[in-house]
């Protein structure tokens, strides 16, 4: 019962990751670039509903919507400003950008909200979900976090197959040049790209807070570099890939702590990596890409 106690704790963790590395491989995929700053749009969120609910006295659905719509500005105000004249550019300047842009908003944080730790009170209002006779307890942050984690992950599928929107995303994804001369908006559909993550990143940080409660300017910083893990785990710019490789990654770590050493839980994480990726270099569900001459 312990283990099965375990795995379900690994299930929730690993949803919660899982929304995380959706924004993750959707703005790879579309823009083929490094959001490292997301982790930093998951605290900025959790700081906004922290704020709308606890302090403010508001709903917990408008706290949730006010921290999408601001997280969704932030994120798309970050890649017009930061990423959007180095369109161009070559992946390292890139990537020091985005490193730069994670600072900047943790030192913002910081300023704004103090280094000292809030305690974030859990914003699912459902009670445990008690099984056999007590000995199993399933919190209700888990279930919400699970089915959340499902919900978006097809509703993503079905929004880059289905509508026009989409496959925009996929055709500038396939090849940029191509689809600008076919009449696609680039620049507009990065910046969709952008916005979709960035409200994915709000709602994995109330789930990832009200399952952890407590909020500081660094609380996305190692969710983020782990969600970033999965997506590639599972294939980065694969949606199903990114929602198995968040949830292999968070069975991994909590049983890591349960039955190895809670010391070791990341360590462990990154080397499964390692090795997935030496066998199979592009991730589970990664495919080959083949390079024009």
């Amino acid at each position: 019962m312990d283990f099965l106690t375990h795995l379900i704790n690994g299930i929730s963790l690993g949803s919660i990751y899982a929304i995380i590395a959706l924004g993750y491989t959707m703005v790879y995929g579309i823009a083929k670039m490094l959001n490292f700053a997301h982790g930093d749009v998951i605290m900025i969120g959790s700081y906004v509903v922290f704020i709308t609910v606890s302090t403010m006295g508001f709903p917990t659905i408008l706290g949730i919507v006010i921290a999408m719509a601001i997280c969704t500005v932030l994120g798309m105000t970050i890649e017009k400003v930061a990423y959007s004249p180095l369109r161009n550019a070559t992946p390292l300047a890139v990537l020091i950008t985005a490193i730069g842009v994670s600072y900047l908003l943790q030192n913002i944080a910081l300023l704004v909200f103090g280094a000292n730790p809030k305690s974030f009170k859990s914003v699912v209002p459902f009670e445990p979900l008690v099984l056999a006779d007590g000995q199993l307890v399933i919190t209700g942050v888990s279930i919400v976090a699970i089915i959340t984690g499902v919900i978006i992950m097809v509703a993503l599928t079905l929004f880059v197959n289905k509508t026009k929107a989409g496959c925009a995303m996929k055709a500038v994804s396939e090849d940029r040049g191509a689809a600008q001369l076919m009449g696609i908006n680039v620049n507009g559909t990065i910046s969709m790209t952008f916005a979709i993550g960035s409200a994915l990143a709000a709602i994995a940080g109330v789930l990832l807070c009200s399952a952890y409660p407590t909020l500081t300017p660094y609380t996305g910083s190692m969710p983020g570099i782990k969600a970033f893990t999965a997506a590639v785990f599972g294939g980065i710019g694969s949606i199903p890939g990114a929602m198995i490789g968040g949830l292999l990654l968070g069975i991994i770590e909590i049983l890591g702590k349960a039955y190895i050493s809670s010391q070791l839980a990341d360590a462990i994480v990154f080397a499964v990596l390692i090795i997935v990726l030496l066998v199979k270099p592009t991730g589970i569900l990664g495919k080959p890409i083949n390079e024009k001459v």
